[in-house]
């Protein structure tokens, strides 16, 4: 039975890529879930290639079924969980007149609905991993735009904030249990899902890395038990503080 253990989705690259690769060195074993087969697998079997102990669990996380389906092969490999990243997420600009409903739907329901369901459905297992070691991490990506509103992103924009509400509700429901929240806010990381930002002048290298990302994380595994960082914002700079 593994020490430790981590469910990580959104994991087939960039940050959920990197968080995963990072808690692989700490010694969790992982359970990484997404929506594509083939990139996950692949991105899995990079893990594994390193000795990294995985399952990967392909899945539409936006189902509520995919989400219970992700939980339960955790549960029945690792029996345990003492992370959980909910990293999983789509961003589809357009402007408000221009909104369609199925993209609203989808950013709705992969953003913030799939983390609740998440919660609801790991809770019982962060909480016994709280009692035994006297804590467990919840990491939430949000974004920059949660705290400041974007147009053009502007749905974007609106779950990412919903994503930090949540994580501050839930700081006030479990935290004194040892059931740690996060909100990670960054502003351009560079994955694919900048490419609009390179595509409009943003270079690579003036983006956060999601390496970046990953030593955030790090760092809520080390601090101490009484400690609490509810969110973390990466500015880059040259961009308005």
């Amino acid at each position: 039975m593994a020490q430790r253990a981590a469910i990580v989705t959104g994991a087939s690259s960039g940050i959920g890529l990197a968080i995963a690769r990072m808690l692989g060195e700490e010694g969790y074993a992982l359970t990484v879930a997404a929506r594509r087969p083939e990139k996950l697998s692949e991105a899995a079997d990079g893990l594994r290639a390193v000795g990294y102990e995985v399952q990967d669990v392909a899945a539409a996380l936006s189902e509520e079924d995919a989400v219970k389906q992700v939980v339960q092969a955790h549960r029945d490999r690792y029996g345990r969980l003492d992370v959980l990243v909910n990293n999983a997420g789509v961003g589809i600009g357009a402007p408000v007149a221009e909104i369609q409903t199925k993209r609203l739907d989808m950013q709705l329901d992969v953003n913030l609905r799939t983390i609740v369901l998440f919660y609801r459905e790991c809770v019982e297992l962060l909480r016994a991993a709280a009692r035994e070691h006297g804590t467990a991490q919840v990491v939430n990506t949000a974004s920059i735009s949660g705290k400041r509103g974007q147009p053009w992103l502007s749905v974007y924009s609106a779950t990412k904030a919903g994503v930090v509400g949540w994580t501050e509700a839930m700081n006030k429901e479990l935290a004194t249990e040892g059931v740690k929240s996060c909100a990670l806010c960054p502003a351009f990381v560079d994955t694919p899902m900048t490419d609009f930002a390179k595509a409009g002048g943003v270079s690579p290298e003036a983006m956060i890395t999601t390496e970046d990302i990953a030593e955030s994380v790090r760092l809520l595994l080390k601090v101490s038990g009484p400690c609490l960082i509810p969110e973390i914002i990466f500015e880059r700079i040259g961009d308005a503080l």
